[in-house]
Parts: C-alpha cells; structure tokens; sequence
C-alpha cells in the first residue's frame, strides 16, 4: 500500500514538473579577467548545410509555418506577407535570432553589442534576465558568462528555446558562435559559425 502511495506521489510530481513552464535562471555577471569579443569578425565559411538543418528542424517544429533561417539580413527588417508574418507568431523564437558575414562587436565594462553587417545591433548585458519583444512577439532572455564563454538564452512563450554561445580561441583570433535551438518536442539543432579577426 505504501508502495503504491509513493508511486502515485512519484507519478504526480513528475506530471506537475511536465506541467511547469520552464523559467530562464540568471547567469554570471562578472566578465572574466582577459576576455574582450571587441573588433570586427568575418565569417569564415556560409555553413548553409547548417542553416539547412536548423530550418528543416524549426519547420517540423513550428507545423511548416515558419519563415527561413536568415542568411544575412535581419528578420526583423523583413515586412513578409501576412502568411509570413504568421509562421513568425508560431516559432517565435527565431524572430530574435539575428545573423550575418561581418560582425562588429564593441564589448565594455557592462554589456556586449553586436552588430550584424552593419544593420541591426543587439544588446547584451552582462547578467541580464528580461522580456524582450519584437512587435507583439515576446520572449525572456538571459544572458552571461559561463567560464570564458558568453551564453544567451532566449525562450519564447511555446517553450521553444535559442541558446547562443561566443566563446575566443586561438588567442583572440578566431570567434566560435554556437547556436543551439531546441523545439517544443525538445529536440535539439545545432548550428555554428567560425569568425576570423578582421585585421586593423
């Protein structure tokens, strides 16, 4: 009887954890002495069979009503169709992705800024944990240091999530950009782009 009493004990805490949306924790504020992302970065290849990837994986996510991984423009610079704009509402996640072939990072004592071919800029502070939105689409983001790397995380109200990771190596030279997006089945993709240090 006991048994059966724990098991069924078991069986609901499992259940109401199922139940719970997922809450971002904070992460690190401190930067770690030495590191500075500052300078300008060009990509070193299109890794387009990522993309391709992540894409496939978001439109099985998202019932096939997503728009594309962008290749070099922002997403929210795109006015779409209204068909477009829809698919945006159902894999809200990827309307915080941004991408691009140069990048301009401006690091300081606070935060990070990036800027994606010379168009859109995000801003990362060190420790932040927010809601950000684009027009009516919203999600929290949290982002900071885990060791050497810095880690954002983005998670849109239907639980999918955007987890992106800078991390140098190389002595500063080359910039790592990990990008994993796990969708409502918690399935994971995973892209990554290789950045050289522009000269100058």
């Amino acid at each position: 009887m006991r048994f059966r009493i724990a098991t069924s004990l078991l069986s609901m805490l499992v259940l109401h954890a199922c139940a719970t949306p997922e809450v971002l924790e904070p992460r690190n504020p401190v930067a770690p002495e030495g590191v500075d992302f500052s300078g300008y970065w060009i990509i070193r290849e299109d890794s387009g069979d990522d993309r391709q990837r992540m894409t496939e994986a978001v439109d099985r996510a998202t019932n096939g009503t997503n728009i594309p991984i962008p290749r070099n423009s922002s997403r929210r610079a795109e006015h779409g169709t209204r068909s477009s704009r829809r698919g945006r509402q159902e894999g809200q996640v990827l309307v915080f992705l941004e991408n691009g072939e140069l990048l301009k990072i401006t690091q300081t004592a606070d935060g990070i800024f990036v800027s994606f071919d010379r168009s859109v800029v995000e801003e990362f502070r060190f420790g932040e944990n927010r809601m950000i939105s684009v027009g009516e689409i919203t999600a929290q983001r949290v982002s900071g240091w885990e060791g050497q790397d810095y880690v954002v995380e983005t998670l849109d109200k239907g639980g999918m999530k955007l987890t992106e990771r800078l991390t140098l190596t190389q002595n500063g030279q080359v910039l790592r950009r990990h990008i994993v997006f796990r969708g409502e089945d918690l399935q994971e993709v995973t892209m990554e782009q290789i950045f050289d240090r522009k000269p100058g």
